[in-house]
């Protein structure tokens, strides 16, 4: 998750993730993250149109956003 994270913070592009919000409800946020600070990300979240912090014990899965990509590249 590390790995995918930094990688798309480099090239600053958006991924998926799978994370439990502070309801215990599972959703799937798009993100463009910029920031790790200890065990959270600060990211945009296109859901919410704001900057948020996610809570990394949260993230259940994260991967690229493989639509962005094509679009881009």
């Amino acid at each position: 998750m590390h790995g995918v994270l930094m990688r798309a913070m480099e090239k600053k592009e958006p991924v998926l993730l799978i994370y439990l919000d502070a309801k215990n409800q599972i959703t799937q946020r798009k993100v463009h993250p910029f920031e790790l600070h200890g065990r959270k990300l600060k990211a945009y979240c296109t859901l919410r149109r704001q900057t948020r912090l996610f809570n990394l014990d949260n993230i259940l899965s994260v991967f690229p956003d493989k639509l962005s990509m094509r679009k881009s590249g």
